[in-house]
Parts: C-alpha cells; sequence; structure tokens
C-alpha cells in the first residue's frame, strides 16, 4: 500500500549520459530514463551503459 508519494520534475528535459545518470534521494528513490531502449530507471540505465532524457524523479 502506498502511503505517500513525493517526486519532482526538476531537471526535466535533461540529456545524461551513462556516466552522469543522477540519483534520486541517495538512491533510495527511482529517476525514470527515456533511452533509445525505451523507459528505464537510472539503475537500468547505469547497468545497461545507456544515457538519456530525465523525465522524472520519485522519491
Amino acid at each position: 500500500m502506498i502511503e505517500e508519494l513525493r517526486g519532482s520534475v526538476s531537471q526535466v528535459g535533461e540529456l545524461c549520459g551513462a556516466d552522469e545518470l543522477p540519483s534520486a534521494n541517495g538512491g533510495l528513490g527511482i529517476v525514470v530514463i527515456s533511452t533509445s531502449r525505451g523507459l528505464m530507471t537510472d539503475k537500468q540505465a547505469r547497468t545497461e551503459g545507456l544515457g538519456g532524457e530525465v523525465l522524472c524523479r520519485v522519491c
């Protein structure tokens, strides 16, 4: 059950390389990235070595 959901759309539209991807809340949240292989979390994109456009952060 989700009790609280906080997010941010700051840095939306920012293009980041795989080594520049931001993390949310010290790694406890997720950043949704649009990559050439579809939508991914920041962790998935790092694992696959992909960069992309930051869509949102969920803390």
